[in-house]
Parts: C-alpha cells; structure tokens; sequence
C-alpha cells in the first residue's frame, strides 16, 4: 500500500494539483492545502477498500470535495454554493484527458515561474508544485531549514494570490519572454544540482534529474518549440557525465581528466537526437546553441581531440544573444585552448568581474598554460577564496598543487 501512494505521490500529484488550482482559479495555496489532503485520505481508504483503478481520478476528486469543504467553512465563496450543492461523483474523465492534463500541467508551470515572484521563490515553489518535491528536499537545496523553507513557499503561494498572477499560458504575444523565464528556472535547478553554489556536495544528483523531469516535460508540452528542446539536449549532455565527475575519493574530476568511457551512452545519444529536432525547428536560441557546444564535447574521444575552435565559435554565436559573465569567461577559456592562452587572457583583461569566481578560475587556468605560475597561484587562490562549495574549493587546490602552484 505504502509503495502504491509513493507512486502516486510521484506520479499524480502534480497533474491533480495543477487541475484543482485551474478549478479554483488559480488559488495555488487552497489547491496545495487540498491535494495534501487527498493524499491523507488516500492513506486510509486505500488501505481499506483497496487502490482504486484510477488512482489520480480519484485523487482529484477527493481534492476537489476538500478544496470545496475549506470554502464552505471559511465561507469565502458565496459564488461557488451553486457547485456544492452539485452530486459529487468519482467520475472526472473530461478532466483528466491527457490533453486537459497537459494544458494544466503547463498553466502551473508558467505560473510558478512568473516574473512578479523573486528568483529563489520561483525555484523553490517549481519544485514544489511541479516537480512534487517535499519541503525537506527543497530546504536540503536550498541549504535552508524546513520552517524557513515553508514560510518562503507560504509567501510564494500569498504572492501569487495577492498579485492576481494567472493560471493561464501567457498569449503569443507573451509567449517567447515567458517562456525564457520558465526554461531559465528549470536551467538553475539544474546548474545548482550540477554544480552547487554552496555546501559540502559536489553533485546533487536529485536536482540534475528533477530538472531533466521538467525539461522532458516542457519539450512534450511545447513540441513546435525549439527552445524547450534545445535545453532538454543541453541537461541530458551534460547530465550524460555525472558518474565520471567524481573519483573513488568522491572528489570532483575536471573534463579534461574524467575517463569518458564513464560517459553514459544512452544518455548522450538522446541528448544528441533532441538537440537534431531542436535545430530543424524555428528560431533555435541560447540553449540549442549550448547544446551544440555539449555535444561537441561528447563526441571528442579525447580532451586533445576537442574541436575547441568550433566550440569558440559558439560561444562568440552564444554571446550575442547572452553577454552574461559565464558567456564571457567560457568563451575566453575556449579561445584560450583554440588559439593560445594569450588570445583568452586578452578577452578576461578589462573586465570587471573581481567578485565573480569562474573568473578567477579561468585566469588561473589560462596562466597556468602560459607558463606563468606566478600569476596563475594567485588567480587559483582567488577562485579558492570566492567558492561557496566545499568540494569545488578542495578540487581547485589540488589542481593548484598538481600544477607547482
């Protein structure tokens, strides 16, 4: 019984959640409440009458009676009496046809991710509500306590109330900036699973396949999209070296050193597949393009191997449409390799990144190639002394030391 609810726990919730907040009109807070509730009863009753046939029917009318009972009592709904006093039955088929579902499924997407709410709240309630992420999780990524973590997604929910944010995909017009905020979300869940900003873990292996979650399903639900896609190819490429990214020690192994024949294969192949469909579709853009830079990587059978040139001049394509710092720093390290580490150091000098630590990371890589390791231990104690990661500092100090620094 125990394994069933776990499965639709899993499997369910977020299309029932998405369902009863469309219901309500896009009260995310009552829907949570409900579906939550749901859940406990679901608990009792299929412990005693058995797991029903359709598990997420009958979940989302259960949610549906709580979400209803919650009102009748707060007597805040006066609109709604006409509902109640409608027969309640287990049939829910015309709201949960897959079309239904994944209209629902996008709306709630698209809602978390609005641009009134702050960026870690966006994140924070993503993962909660769509991806189905418990608050211990979530407060686990965020290196946060569960009570702080609550009253942030509380604050969340409150916002997109108090703000009238619609359950709703944004129209055409809308669409392309909108749906840039939403792939930019689901890109940092992933960045902080593959690389956490803070913490003693190098990988957070629960966020990298979260996030792989919703890309999959943002490309399903936006098909003629490139971009979606494109970010799906991205996460699955690079995602594709997770298992060679730390030795026995646990300790992270830099791409030039990691024994690709630990890449995982299969991974690569639909990474390399998605990105294909992303580029025969319209207008591919910043995350297509990064795909084209992983998938590059993934075919060089070695680090000397690597078309650094091409790879250079993706991210000069990358930088018009992103002039981002990470932009800026890759792009040097890449001509770094293409055309000689001076060509890369030319493109950093200048710049006003003192804070930013992949700067001084590339610098110390750079210089270390030059020759000058002088400048190269300084620039690797900079980025030391800049990292929030326990276990990136620990791997930039060994490559300081393996390198006479």
């Amino acid at each position: 019984m125990t394994e069933a609810l776990e499965r639709a726990y899993r499997d369910e919730r977020a299309a029932v959640l998405a369902t009863i907040t469309r219901r309500l009109d896009g009260d995310l807070a009552l829907a949570e409440d409900a579906v939550q509730d749901a859940f406990v009863a679901a608990a009792v009753e299929w412990d005693r009458r058995g797991v029903p046939d359709k598990p997420g029917a009958w979940l989302t009318t259960t949610a549906w009676r709580r979400a209803l009972d919650r009102r009748r009592h707060e007597r805040v709904a006066r609109q709604h009496l006409h509902r109640i006093a409608e027969p309640m039955t287990h049939d829910f088929e015309f709201e949960l046809e897959r079309s239904s579902l994944e209209d629902d499924q996008l709306r709630m997407l698209f809602c978390c991710c609005h641009p009134a709410l702050a960026p870690e709240a966006r994140m924070a309630l993503t993962l909660r509500s769509v991806a189905g992420l418990t608050v211990p999780e979530i407060a686990r990524a965020f290196l946060s306590s569960e009570t702080a973590m609550e009253r942030r997604l509380v604050r969340a929910r409150r916002k997109v109330s108090d703000a009238r944010i619609p359950f709703a995909v944004p129209p055409d017009e809308r669409l392309p900036e909108r749906l840039a905020g939403v792939l930019r979300v689901v890109y940092l869940v992933f960045t902080e699973g593959h690389a956490p900003a803070r913490g003693d873990s190098p990988i957070r292996g629960e966020l990298c396949d979260e996030a792989i979650r919703l890309a999959r399903l943002l490309a399903a639900l936006m098909p003629d999209e490139a971009e979606p896609h494109g970010l799906l190819a991205l996460l699955l490429l690079t995602d594709a070296r997770r298992a060679a990214r730390l030795d026995d020690r646990g300790e992270l192994v830099a791409l030039e050193d990691q024994d690709r024949s630990r890449w995982d294969g299969a991974r690569v192949d639909e990474g390399a597949a998605v990105l294909e469909r992303a580029l025969r579709l319209p207008a591919p853009g910043p995350y297509a393009i990064q795909a084209a830079i992983a998938a590059l990587h993934s075919r060089a059978p070695s680090w000397a191997a690597t078309d650094w040139a091409q790879i250079a001049g993706l991210y000069a394509l990358l930088a018009g449409h992103d002039p981002s710092p990470v932009v800026t720093v890759n792009r040097a390290v890449a001509v770094g390799f293409a055309q000689g580490p001076e060509a890369g150091l030319a493109l950093l000098d200048g710049l006003s990144l003192e804070t930013y630590q992949p700067f001084w990371a590339a610098r110390a890589e750079l210089f270390r190639r030059a020759g000058d390791r002088g400048r190269a231990d300084a620039a690797y104690s900079q980025a030391i002394a800049l990292s929030g990661n326990a276990a990136e500092r620990v791997a930039l100090e060994r490559r300081r030391r393996r390198f006479g620094g």
